[in-house]
């Protein structure tokens, strides 16, 4: 069990008023039924990690902690995109693309998105952080402390943890909210990498912190 000093600074990092949760790719073409990377899809339902982010999802809109979801997005034409990475070529095969107004790039169910959501999306990289809107708008909405959820463990969950502090913000990573391939990796991840740079805890303990009435937003 967490100590009391561990869970009053847990519960101060979490203040509703400057904490933003972010969810990256959850989006139907990476974690719903027809993705274009069924075994990544299978990873975050059967962790349920997917689960999990609907839950701080919807206890982020009733405590009014503002909510993010970062996207991952292509052009038909390909304009833009990098190539520079077998990543990004072998993305360009799959049966499923991303593209920019297709059902592929709507949030999954059970993740609802609430008119007051900031969805960002991006055409190029590996972050949802460099080169995007996500820094700037933090800023504007005063925050301190990024509780980062999605996809993948092997690649933009890493990429989103380290750009945020070295952006300044407090990184918070709920370790159940969080899935990669194979499903032994993530927290292989977590306890030898994202655990020297980020706050790890659980969705319930998040969950934990953020009661209360909801605050006014604009």
């Amino acid at each position: 069990m967490a100590s009391r000093e561990s869970q009053e600074r847990l519960a101060a990092l979490l203040a509703p008023a400057t904490t933003v949760l972010l969810t990256v790719e959850c989006q139907r073409g990476v974690v719903g039924p027809d993705s274009a990377l069924p075994e990544l899809a299978r990873a975050a339902r059967s962790s349920g990690a997917l689960d999990n982010i609907a839950r701080l999802v919807a206890a982020a809109h009733e405590a009014g902690v503002q909510v993010m979801h970062a996207v991952a997005e292509s052009r038909p034409d390909g304009r833009g995109a990098n190539r520079n990475a077998r990543l990004f070529r072998a993305a360009a095969r799959l049966p499923v693309q991303q593209h920019t107004g297709t059902t592929a790039v709507r949030i999954a169910p059970p993740v609802e998105v609430a008119e007051e959501d900031l969805v960002v999306r991006r055409l190029h990289g590996l972050s949802p952080l460099a080169g995007t809107d996500v820094d700037a708008l933090l800023r504007n909405l005063g925050c301190r402390t990024l509780v980062v959820t999605g996809v993948s463990a092997n690649v933009a969950i890493p990429n989103a943890v380290f750009d945020a502090v070295n952006l300044g913000y407090t990184a918070v990573v709920p370790s159940d909210a969080i899935a990669g391939v194979p499903a032994e990796y993530t927290p292989a991840m977590i306890r030898n990498t994202l655990a020297l740079v980020a706050t790890v805890t659980t969705t319930d303990d998040i969950l934990g912190r953020w009661k209360g009435p909801r605050r006014q937003t604009g």
